[in-house]
């Protein structure tokens, strides 16, 4: 999707389905926007080939498979490369293309985990939270991956060659958590405990008298005066006094409960305090700021993310969505040559 959405001519080749079969992912999800999509069953004869032909005339080529089914069918990155010398090979997998887990299964939750990354996100004295699966799938992986290519591409502009990319999530999630390997080691707190991760009262979220939440970053001096001058409270110089938080988070919250997100909203407007609503994704395309940059667009009545980021001379677009196999093999090699 990143790539379609700034100008890549992505084709999916989708698994060719049986009459009344569901779709892996719906055309309404806005992961199949901007691409083609053609069906292919790779097991059928002569199936290869046609997929060869394709790898002949792309610049990149993404596997999804875990290690060695790619080389099995035939389409592995020597046969590629070989066909297509400046082919970027882009290898996505949650363990890696080496490694004694590289064949296992996972899924998202069990990528953090092993990086680390899982076990810092949570509140003291509670299991780690699950932070959906934005860190490992779509930060620590698709993004890692449409990186990666982009990077090669570049490479590619002054060496004329392709190459093999591994792109792993347990990589990527590891990568993204990289300040705080360094932050444990000089003696980052448990789960919960530190300024950063639900310890502080100054960085933390509070529920509102509606139901609503508030959330607070008020982590410098100026800022952290400003919340306070707002909430009418005196700074009694214990901000980073890890003792004394516990009982600051109880009067923060004692504060917000008080009153609606609303209220609050209009209270901390304009001002330096670091202060936000928390906003449910369908509040998004509503609130003036978001609404302002178009954060997030409707397609075909669709919520979903606009392009990010944005570029002064060649905007990204958010493309139609593709229906699978609705595109004829013929017509993608046509239009490529």
């Amino acid at each position: 999707m990143l790539l379609a959405d700034l100008g890549a001519d992505v084709v999916a080749v989708d698994r060719a389905r049986v009459e009344g079969e569901a779709l892996a992912v719906p055309a309404t999800n806005p992961m199949t926007r901007g691409k083609r999509s053609v069906q292919l069953d790779l097991k059928a004869p002569g199936a290869i080939d046609e997929l060869l032909g394709l790898v002949d005339q792309a610049d990149a080529l993404i596997d999804p498979f875990r290690p060695g089914v790619c080389e099995r069918l035939g389409i592995g990155p020597d046969v590629a490369l070989g066909r297509n010398p400046r082919l970027i090979y882009g290898r996505m997998t949650g363990w890696g293309q080496t490694g004694p887990w590289a064949l296992a299964a996972g899924h998202d939750v069990d990528y953090i985990a092993l990086s680390g990354a899982l076990h810092a996100i949570g509140y003291a004295g509670q299991p780690p939270t699950m932070p959906i699966n934005l860190l490992g799938d779509f930060a620590g992986g698709g993004l890692l991956l449409a990186l990666g290519i982009a990077s090669a591409a570049f490479e590619r502009s002054v060496s004329g060659a392709g190459q093999v990319i591994d792109a792993a999530m347990v990589d990527g999630a590891a990568m993204i958590f990289g300040p705080f390997f360094a932050a444990a080691e000089r003696g980052w707190g448990p789960r919960g405990t530190n300024h950063l991760d639900g310890g502080s009262h100054f960085y933390n979220v509070y529920e509102t008298s509606d139901g609503g939440w508030m959330a607070v970053g008020a982590i410098e001096p100026a800022f952290y005066a400003e919340l306070l001058r707002v909430l009418g409270l005196d700074d009694d110089g214990r901000q980073w006094d890890a003792t004394a938080w516990p009982a600051w988070k109880e009067r923060l919250a004692g504060l917000f409960a008080e009153r609606t997100r609303a209220d609050w909203e209009a209270a901390f407007a304009g001002t330096e305090a670091c202060v936000a609503p928390v906003l449910a994704p369908t509040e998004v395309e509503h609130h003036e700021h978001t609404a302002a940059r178009e954060v997030v667009v409707r397609r075909n009545g669709v919520l979903q993310p606009n392009t990010a980021p944005r570029f002064s001379r060649t905007p990204g677009e958010v493309g139609e969505p593709c229906h699978a196999g609705t595109t004829a093999l013929a017509d993608v090699l046509s239009s490529w040559k």
